[in-house]
C-alpha cells in the first residue's frame, strides 16, 4: 500500500514493545510514516526514524486520551501476557478504559485479538473445542470479551482482528488474505501467519478502512 503524508492517518500503537506491537510499530516506521508508540515504559521503544514514544497506562483513560490527541487511529495490540492469571478481567479493565479514551479523542481504534472466537463450524468457536490449550483459554475469553463488548458500543469507530490459530515471528512477504468471522487455512492447511505480515494487515486496515465496525481475520499466501 501506498500514500503521501497529506493522506495518512496519524497512527499510534498501544502496546508498541509487545509480540505484536513491536512488529506494527517496525511496519510503520519501515514505510517511512509518524506514529506514536504508547507504552508504560518509553525507554524500551527502538530508536526507528518517524517514532515518538509516551508513556502511558492504558487502564487510565483520561491519560490515555489525552496521548491521543494528535492521534487518527490506534492499533491496539493491548495485552497483559498469556501467562497473567488474571489476564481475562485486566483485558476487560483495560479495554473499558481504551474504549473511554477512544471516544473523548474522537479516535479509531483497531483491536488485535485472538482467534479463539473464530469459527470452525457454523455457531462452533475454536474456543469451544475440547482440545483448546487450557493455558489460554483465560486470555482467548478475555479477547473474546473485547470483540462482543466493540459490537455493543455505540459511537466508537473501531475493527477487530482476530489472527489465524498460529502466529510467530517470520518473513515479510507483504501478502494475506482476508477473511470474516471464520477461521481461515493457508495452502499447506495450516492456520499460520508471521507476525511480520499480520503486522502488514493491520497498518493496511489502519489506511483503507475495509472491516469498518466488524471482525476480520487474515491468514498467509504463500
Amino acid at each position: 500500500m501506498t500514500g503521501t503524508q497529506e493522506k495518512l492517518p496519524r497512527l499510534a500503537v498501544l502496546g508498541a514493545t509487545g509480540l505484536v506491537g513491536s512488529r506494527v510499530l517496525a511496519e510503520i516506521a519501515g514505510r517511512g510514516w509518524p506514529v506514536t508508540a504508547l507504552v508504560r515504559h518509553p525507554e524500551k521503544v527502538p530508536a526507528l526514524p518517524g517514532v515518538t514514544a509516551v508513556g502511558v497506562d492504558a487502564r487510565n483513560p483520561a491519560a490515555l486520551a489525552a496521548a491521543l490527541g494528535d492521534v487518527d487511529v490506534l492499533i491496539s495490540a493491548y495485552n497483559p501476557g498469556w501467562g497473567e492469571p488474571e489476564i481475562r478481567a485486566i483485558m476487560n479493565d483495560a479495554y473499558a478504559a481504551i474504549i473511554t479514551a477512544a471516544k473523548a479523542a474522537r479516535v479509531r481504534v483497531i483491536a488485535v485479538g485472538g482467534a479463539g472466537s473464530l469459527e470452525v463450524a457454523p455457531g462452533v468457536q475454536v474456543l469451544d473445542s475440547p482440545e483448546f490449550p487450557a493455558a489460554y483459554r483465560p486470555g482467548a475469553e478475555g479477547a473474546r470479551d473485547v470483540l462482543a463488548t466493540l459490537r455493543g458500543e455505540s459511537g466508537l469507530d473501531w475493527t477487530f482482528l482476530s489472527p489465524p490459530a498460529m502466529i510467530a515471528p517470520g518473513v515479510r512477504t507483504g501478502k494475506y488474505r482476508t477473511g470474516g468471522d471464520q477461521l481461515l487455512f493457508a495452502a499447506d492447511g495450516q492456520s499460520r501467519i508471521s507476525l511480520e505480515d499480520l503486522a502488514v494487515a493491520l497498518v493496511d486496515e489502519a489506511v483503507a478502512r475495509a472491516f469498518p465496525e466488524r471482525r476480520f481475520t487474515v491468514v498467509a499466501v504463500d
